[in-house]
């Protein structure tokens, strides 16, 4: 039987796991590419199962605030769109690279900054800590869905930044 995982740990270890990925895209001794590759898989997995999993169940509890539930959606579309800029860069390092990856670095830690403040602590003060473990379950199985389905290619990524 797997290990129960709360939700708001497992989105948390997303959330630093991507932290990682952005300092492997800054450093030229990293292979920035492959680092680039491996965020657009788990930024694309997070943000889908966080929307059809997790944000739907918080909204039903008092006090995780609907409109801070939104606002995170809106946020995965900013974050979806600037990790497309970064893909689209020819040249890994270059100038262009630099900016676009400046971009999506300050719109990523712009959401996990609000969804750790707001949305996960709503969670932990309100959701039962049974839910948060169901919720847990649910949002690592949707995730694996999306990562075995290839949602980090970039014709992915240019799909979902076009049906949000």
């Amino acid at each position: 039987m797997p290990e129960k995982q709360d939700v708001v740990a497992v989105i948390l270890k997303d959330h630093r796991r991507m932290e990682e990925l952005f300092r492997r895209m800054r450093s030229v001794e990293a292979d920035r590419a492959a680092a680039l590759e491996d965020l657009a898989a788990l930024l694309i997995a997070h943000g889908k199962a966080e929307e059809a999993e997790v944000y739907p169940a918080l909204k039903r509890f008092r006090n995780v605030d609907d409109e801070e539930v939104e606002h995170g959606k809106e946020e995965h579309q900013e974050g979806n769109e600037a990790l497309l800029a970064l893909m689209e860069v020819d040249e890994v390092g270059s100038d262009e690279w630099d900016e676009k990856l400046e971009e999506l670095v300050k719109a990523v830690a712009h959401h996990i900054d609000e969804e750790e403040r707001t949305i996960l602590n709503g969670a932990r003060e309100n959701v039962p800590d049974a839910r948060r473990e169901e919720l847990g379950a649910l949002f690592l199985r949707d995730r694996a869905e999306h990562l075995e389905a290839g949602c980090g290619s970039i014709d992915s990524v240019r799909t979902v930044v076009r049906e949000q």
